[in-house]
């Protein structure tokens, strides 16, 4: 299958990977260790794969357009959290849980944000140059973001000993992604390299959720309450992002290709980014990590209905007409 086809039928290798988790894990429990073991060597790799599509370079030129720019920081950096914020005070006094909402839809995505918004008429080209302005900023104040919203110091939870490997699996591929990028500019192999990583991520996120799910069988079966909240809470944030941006780029007057790509910016999250410091919090606090996944399964649900409601419905412009076959 191609990168393409693979894109846009992302979601059902996912959930298919989520089962499939579910069931080996239930069938033979005594893999949920090297299942856990083994999401930490994958995730990294996930995220090297998917930082080299991340065009880092691109930062500068992000900044030309500063009324998209500014729109699209204001909406996913102030209004947004403000959105997260009523919306977890709906969730069940559990302190993980509302962790997991927060850590989750917190943080804009980085990655299937560009194809999603290319699936529903977007602008792709300030798509890929407000990702890494994105992804620099959300790094740098989602402990800011935990502090303010959760009411408890990131200390708390998060100590130095458990942050480090997250740390690591974030940071050590966003460095070797750069290196690559830098050593791949004026290489025709390394343009190819970096061609081929492009189809890794999907398979990379399906094998991911499949480890998580084989790790945590138990817990993901007798989650029924939690799914539920994450469901109503996800759902509901998807209808907020969206009147959000439908606001915001009528109050600026986004063109619409722009507007759309608002859309899907303020309405996609970075659920792998934020799952190394899911996995690494201590015991007792595991339903953080299954918030996460189960988060990004209600999104990619999500994303089938907005590719089509966005262009068609809420944001819709005039389409172009076709050029006549030559000859006629």
């Amino acid at each position: 299958m191609t990168r393409e086809g693979m894109e846009r039928h992302q979601v059902w290798f996912y959930l298919a990977a989520l089962v499939l988790g579910l069931l080996l894990g239930r069938a033979a429990p005594g893999l949920d260790g090297a299942a856990e073991a083994s999401v930490w060597p994958v995730l990294a790799v996930l995220l090297y794969a998917t930082f080299t599509q991340l065009p880092l370079t691109s930062v500068p030129a992000a900044f030309r357009d500063a009324r998209f720019l500014g729109t699209a920081l204001v909406g996913n950096f102030v209004l947004v959290p403000l959105l997260v914020w009523g919306l977890v005070q709906l969730a069940p006094p559990d302190p993980a849980l509302r962790l997991g909402l927060l850590l989750v839809l917190l943080v804009p995505c980085t990655d299937w944000f560009i194809t999603f918004t290319q699936l529903g008429g977007g602008d792709g080209a300030r798509a890929t140059a407000l990702t890494p302005v994105s992804l620099l900023l959300q790094l740098a104040l989602l402990p800011v973001y935990l502090w303010l919203l959760g009411g408890t110091p990131v200390t708390g939870v998060f100590t130095p000993g458990q942050v480090w490997p997250a740390l690591l699996v974030l940071l050590g591929p966003l460095a070797l992604a750069a290196l690559t990028m830098r050593w791949a500019a004026d290489r025709p192999r390394g343009r190819r390299l970096v061609d081929r990583l492009g189809a890794a991520p999907v398979p990379l996120l399906a094998v991911v959720i499949l480890l998580v799910g084989v790790g945590h069988a138990e817990e993901i079966a007798g989650s029924g309450a939690v799914l539920r909240v994450v469901a109503v809470v996800s759902g509901l944030y998807l209808v907020g992002a969206v009147t959000l941006a439908v606001v915001l780029a009528r109050l600026v007057r986004l063109p619409v290709p722009q507007g759309r790509t608002l859309a899907f910016s303020l309405a996609t999250r970075n659920s792998f980014i934020v799952l190394p410091f899911a996995l690494s919090l201590p015991a007792g606090w595991e339903t953080a990590a299954l918030v996460v996944v189960l988060q990004s399964v209600v999104e990619l649900l999500g994303m089938i209905v907005l590719v089509r409601l966005v262009p068609g419905v809420l944001l819709r412009g005039v389409r172009p007409r076709r050029k006549a076959p030559a000859g006629s």
